[in-house]
Order: C-alpha cells, then structure tokens, then sequence
C-alpha cells in the first residue's frame, strides 16, 4: 500500500513538474529589444544596397512611402502596408505606429542593414490587431540575425506602459502642437509648413489611415539640437546603428495635430542611455524642446529661426 502510494504521487508530482516547466515557456511574458539586425550586404554599394532593400520589401507587400539621409552613409527607408494600416486605425493614436524604418548604412566595405522591432513598436504605441504578419514579413524581407539597441530585452507589458524613469513622460504625454476647425485644415496646414521647410524640417512621406479622419508624417529637421545629424553624433555610438530612429512623426487626428514627447520617442529608441556622461541624455538636454518647437512651426506653418548646418 505504501509503494503504490509512494507511486502515485511520484506520478502526480512528476506530472505537475511537467505542467510548471511547459505553462512559464509558453506564458512567459515576450521581450523585445528596439531594433532587428538585418541581413548584412557583403562588397555592396550604398546606392545598390539601398535599391535591392526596396525591391525586397516591395516584393513582400511593402509599401515604399518615403526615404532619406539623416546623416553621411546612411539611407532611411521608410514603409508601411494593408495591416499596419489597419492596426493603426484600430488603436487611439495608431498613426504613429503605421510605418516600418529600415536603415541602410555604409560600413566600411559592406552594407549593414536594420529596422524597427515590429512587435517592439507594436507595444510601445499600444497597437491593437496581430502584429505577427508584419513581424514576419519584415524577416522574410531583410532577415533577422538579432535584436539589439538595449541593454537587456524588456517585456510586451512594460513596454505597453513604458516609462524611462521618474519624471519622463509616457506614450500618452504627446505634445499637443495644433488644432484645426477641420481635419482638412489641419492637413492643409502641416503640408504648407513642410512645403516651406520651416523649423528646418523636411517631408519624407504622409501616410493615411483608411476610413479614418487620421494621417501621420515623416519629418526630418535640422533645427539646433533637434537636428537629425546632431542626434545621432551626439548619442547614436554604438556598434549598431540607431538610425532607424528617425524620421519624428506628426500625427494629425480629426482636426488636433501632436507629437510624441521628445524624450519619450528618444527614450524608447535609446532606453540604455544613462542620463549623465558623454552620449547621455544630458548630451542632447535641449532636443526635445527643440523637437517640440520645430514640429510646432511646421504645424502652424509659422517660420521661427533655424540653425541647419549640424
């Protein structure tokens, strides 16, 4: 009576061992990391590079909506498709997470390519729908050798309430740059002050979110510390690239025009920075303001002093 009791417990026991081991595995909250390593282009040329990259991603369902060089040897090349659309128009202030950024850049003799983690952005902007298409186009287009740009992975739920630390702002503490009678009078003037380039910005694509009064557009700067090229000299120092970082966003939502709280955009691009020190946030103290001020003038369409040259 002993051993078959002895025996049905080792039964038990090694039963519920097997249901602990196999629940954390397929329970276990997901961790991402900003950036996907792509595949590496051995002996290529930049401009050949940043052709077959576009090829690639049109052939998996991509579609190309703008690019452009944030700094020397790099090209970003900026997408978006059907259900990343549909994600955004699904989600409060979706827009900004409609697109992919892919970064071509130049190194040394070869090409070295990355984009932004799908389900990493997916969560930070708290995207409704199934990212897991996208995150597996992207792979088929350009490959996965890894994820990299923090230190350690951090998880979907963080990641859905990300906050660097005491005192900076979450995903929800958006910069509120404009607001317009009508959605159309917003776009109107958006458009004008990137027809105008004031605050040092450029147009690099607007995307529109089908069935909805949303659009949302790439804007590159040249504006005292919220310069592109001033960004990545100052933080952008690892051995991957951040590139994919930029363009900053102005989403443009039923007649309101906003932007992510500089900090927070940088934040989750960088969450390694430590806020003291060479290539820290101190380094950069002054780019979110300026950030904010450019993208600003851009919707108002109202000319401030710019300082390209960065």
């Amino acid at each position: 009576m002993q051993l078959k009791s002895f025996s049905l417990k080792f039964i038990q026991s090694s039963l519920l061992s097997a249901t602990i081991l196999a629940v954390p595995i397929a329970s276990m909250a997901a961790q991402y990391m900003p950036f996907v390593q792509g595949n590496t282009q051995v002996g290529a040329s930049l401009q050949s590079a940043i052709a077959s990259t576009q090829t690639t991603l049109k052939a998996n369902g991509f579609e190309v909506v703008g690019s452009y060089s944030p700094n020397a040897n790099t090209q970003v090349i900026v997408v978006t498709n059907a259900a990343l659309k549909s994600m955004a128009g699904q989600s409060k202030n979706g827009g900004f997470g409609a697109m992919e950024r892919i970064a071509v850049v130049q190194k040394g003799a070869d090409i070295e390519v990355s984009y932004t983690n799908p389900a990493y952005m997916w969560n930070v902007y708290r995207m409704k729908g199934d990212i897991q298409p996208v995150q597996s186009a992207m792979q088929s287009a350009l490959g996965a050798q890894k994820e990299y740009g923090a230190d350690v992975p951090i998880s979907d739920e963080e990641l859905r309430g990300y906050h660097y630390t005491m005192m900076m702002p979450y995903f929800d503490d958006e910069d509120e740059l404009a607001e317009f009678g009508s959605h159309e009078a917003a776009l109107k003037s958006v458009e004008a002050g990137l027809m105008a380039k004031v605050g040092g910005s450029s147009k690099v694509y607007r995307i529109d979110i089908p069935g909805k009064k949303m659009s949302v557009f790439g804007v590159a700067l040249k504006y005292k510390e919220a310069s592109d090229a001033f960004i990545s000299e100052a933080i952008d120092k690892k051995a991957m690239t951040h590139a994919a970082h930029f363009p900053y966003e102005i989403l443009v939502v039923d007649g309101e025009v906003m932007a992510l709280n500089g900090k927070f955009r940088i934040a989750v691009n960088w969450p390694h920075l430590s806020m003291m020190g060479e290539g820290s946030f101190m380094s950069i103290a002054n780019a979110p303001d300026n950030i904010a001020e450019a993208l600003k003038a851009v919707a108002y369409n109202k000319k401030i002093e710019a300082e390209p040259g960065f």
